[in-house]
């Protein structure tokens, strides 16, 4: 069965910092692409941080860029996003994506900024 179990979501005041993770499991996650998305109140969906299968590669959404870092460790089968100088507008759901020959979502965690 495969599941997608993120954490590390909560309250923080702006300038703050968070780490999500996101526990994979049923199937190899050392062969799928891992992407963190995140959806704000009456926003669509929108990619967050993308991260190759052995993590050489890394792309970012520009309203994150230099804030967020996004890494795997493939040996824990995790999937980890650093957040800091973390805004309210970054106040969303976010939900950890594996795609491979199948694409795989997990069920979300609530990340707010606010004072």
């Amino acid at each position: 069965q495969v599941q997608l179990v993120e954490s590390g979501g909560g309250l923080v005041q702006p300038g703050g910092s968070l780490r999500l993770s996101c526990a994979a499991s049923g199937f190899t996650f050392s062969r799928f692409l891992m992407s963190w998305y995140r959806q704000a109140p009456g926003k669509e969906r929108e990619l967050v941080a993308i991260i190759t299968t052995l993590g050489g590669n890394t792309n970012y959404a520009d309203s994150v860029k230099g804030r967020f870092t996004i890494s795997r460790d493939n040996a824990k089968n995790t999937l980890y996003l650093q957040m800091n100088s973390l805004k309210p507008d970054d106040t969303a759901v976010n939900y950890c994506n594996a795609q491979g020959g199948y694409r795989y979502w997990g069920q979300g965690t609530q990340v707010t900024v606010s004072s």
